[in-house]
């Protein structure tokens, strides 16, 4: 592939720390680490990359001209749930190509519940589930506990902490609340899956998408078992990570995986969590269309890494996609 001009898009967490939010408010955002490993390996590669920033920045230059052969974008946006569709929709204004999924996709997936639906009315398991959007709600759940609960429309773990897992329905009013006051959104109300955690790294389009690696989280004694956004952010005293590879679940996530992508209509690269219910059934939790990309402790970069593929060869991989998929 040619060299290519990219337009690094981003939301950084230092600006925003800077005009005062908190660091929960930010969780979601790159900080300087990221954005400067990803223009480097970028580089590193033969394109040229300038850095944009914010979507209001990318905003201000398309409408006076300026145009690359891709925008790469990792912009998560910082308010309402439609937030990481602002970037795609301002590129498909302007007519300028972009790495990663569309504005529909990007909404619909960082609303829980909409992407569980989807994927669930494409016969693929998914725990079953309810939406509590204000206090009181939670009385009509017809679920049994345990369950777990978080905000319907976050990332990187944001809410979730030990107090996610409910093992008693009269405890459930109170996480509830508790949620619903923190984040100002409804509640993501799920049947607990009590097996093994996974997540697949997915790169390419159509039929040409493929699962690059599936890993399983491994918590270690103390840390408990699920997921948190404690142990993603203390990763390296927390949990192990450790490749899944030919094993009868390993084929059956990947499964799974390709066929939420394909559902939920991905684009260029995505990463898929999954957890297995008592059966040993693979679920789908939730896909990221905009996965991390710290060069080190993001779960996509992880995976690919244990799967033998270069932190830059795999930024190469998803440019490649996006640069074919839009005839460049």
């Amino acid at each position: 592939m040619r060299p290519l001009r990219l337009a690094l898009c981003y939301d950084q967490k230092e600006d925003y720390l800077a005009q005062g939010l908190t660091a929960e408010e930010v969780m979601e955002l790159d900080d300087e680490e990221t954005i400067a490993g990803i223009a480097g390996a970028l580089e590193s590669l033969g394109h040229s990359v300038e850095r944009v920033g914010r979507g209001a920045e990318l905003a201000k230059r398309l409408a006076a001209g300026e145009r690359w052969d891709l925008v790469f974008n990792i912009a998560e946006g910082l308010r309402g749930r439609s937030r990481e569709a602002q970037v795609p929709a301002l590129c498909e204004m302007f007519d300028q190509p972009y790495t990663f999924s569309d504005p529909l996709t990007c909404a619909v997936t960082l609303d829980k519940p909409l992407a569980k639906r989807v994927v669930r009315d494409h016969g693929l398991p998914t725990a079953p589930f309810a939406v509590v959007e204000q206090p009181g709600d939670s009385e009509a759940v017809d679920l049994p506990a345990p369950l777990f609960v978080k905000p319907v429309a976050e990332g990187s773990s944001k809410g979730v902490t030990e107090r996610s897992r409910v093992e008693r329905r009269e405890a459930l009013d109170e996480a509830c609340a508790d949620l619903l006051q923190r984040f100002g959104q409804p509640v993501l109300v799920e049947r607990y899956l009590p097996g093994r955690e996974l997540t697949a790294g997915i790169v390419g389009n159509g039929a040409d998408a493929r699962v690059v690696g599936l890993m399983e989280v491994r918590f270690r004694d103390g840390s408990g078992t699920d997921y948190t956004a404690i142990n993603k952010a203390e990763y390296t005293s927390r949990v192990d990570y450790e490749l899944l590879d030919g094993e009868p679940l390993g084929v059956r996530a990947r499964q799974v995986a390709l066929a939420a992508y394909r559902a939920l209509s991905c684009r260029d690269a995505a990463r898929v969590d999954l957890r297995c219910d008592e059966s040993g059934e693979p679920c789908f939790l939730e896909i990221n269309p905009l996965p991390g990309l710290h060069p080190v402790r993001s779960d996509l970069p992880i995976l690919s890494r244990l799967a033998g593929i270069s932190y830059p060869e795999l930024l190469g991989r998803i440019v490649e996609a996006a640069a074919r998929r839009e005839g460049l």
